[in-house]
């Protein structure tokens, strides 16, 4: 149950890189500096995404050893 409740926020972390994705697209021309804040939630969601992905997969495998 536990893996299933981390895997969800991994794909959370990707819907939130996505939609900030579409906030950039949207607020580009309007406010740069809006859109480069939004950049800066995309990369920090994307590297959310694969750092939690790397401890679930680690967590499990010490808990398949035991």
């Amino acid at each position: 149950m536990n893996n299933k409740i981390f895997q969800l926020f991994e794909y959370l972390y990707l819907a939130m890189a996505a939609f900030s994705i579409y906030l950039v697209i949207t607020n580009w021309s309007a406010d740069r500096n809006k859109a480069y804040l939004f950049v800066l939630f995309t990369i920090v969601a994307i590297f959310m995404f694969f750092f939690k992905r790397s401890f679930r997969k680690k967590l499990k495998q010490r808990s398949d050893k035991h």
